[in-house]
């Protein structure tokens, strides 16, 4: 049977519910008086190649040092900001990366968010490209989560998933598979809800694959069973 992204949001979201993703400490930033997004930015960058557990010890870390905010970063020394960032693994790359941006931010768009992100989608999106270590699943990460533009994010789960499962792709390029769900979705829902809906199917799908679609998967009570062909030709052996 085969599985169309609406179909995978329904059988999800009646699973695991409703994920509420991306978590950033909205109370530090009321406290603070900086700005949420920019905890998004730095997340994104952070849980390349690593757990989300890890990127939450590297942000506590921050948070510690009274360093979220884009001038904070620019004004913390690298040797303080990798050992901030450790827990997050690649932390000399990083802590280059993290630095990058907010350097970037602040020089183009004087310290604001509001100006960096009060653009056009394919404009921020390439811009975000062109930065030293952000491809296109940390630029749709953050044009999703904290700039709220209406585009899906694809990650190595999603590629895994669309593997394991009919869902009939001609590739596992980043490109077709955004462009399949993205399209799916758009046929099924209005503007208005697109933006939350990216959203909460791109967590469902870390959460199914971090509980049950796993490298070696547990099939027996996934949600997607029946309708799962990678389970079938495990049965099948």
């Amino acid at each position: 049977m085969s599985v169309s992204p609406n179909n995978l949001y329904n059988i999800l979201i009646n699973h695991f519910g409703n994920q509420d993703w991306w978590p950033f400490d909205k109370s530090y930033h009321i406290t603070h008086g900086s700005d949420y997004r920019f905890e998004i930015m730095l997340g994104a960058i952070l849980t390349q190649n690593t757990a989300w557990s890890n990127v939450e010890k590297a942000l506590m870390n921050i948070k510690n040092n009274n360093s979220l905010n884009i001038k904070k970063i620019i004004d913390t020394p690298i040797k303080k900001l990798r050992s901030m960032i450790q827990p997050s693994g690649y932390f000399n790359q990083k802590s280059m990366r993290v630095k990058n941006l907010a350097e970037y931010i602040f020089k183009n768009y004087n310290d604001n968010l509001d100006n960096f992100f009060n653009r056009d989608l394919k404009q921020l999106r390439d811009e975000l490209l062109s930065l030293i270590g952000i491809g296109p699943e940390t630029a749709d990460s953050i044009l999703l989560y904290a700039g709220n533009f209406p585009i899906f994010v694809v990650d190595a789960y999603t590629k895994r998933i669309c593997k394991r499962i009919p869902i009939m792709i001609k590739n596992d390029s980043y490109d077709d598979i955004q462009r399949f769900f993205e399209d799916d979705l758009l046929n099924n829902l209005s503007e208005d809800d697109i933006v939350s809906r990216y959203k909460e199917l791109h967590a469902l799908i870390v959460e199914l694959a971090k509980n049950y679609c796993k490298t070696n998967p547990i099939c027996s009570s996934c949600p997607l069973k029946s309708n799962c062909r990678f389970e079938k030709n495990q049965t099948n052996r």
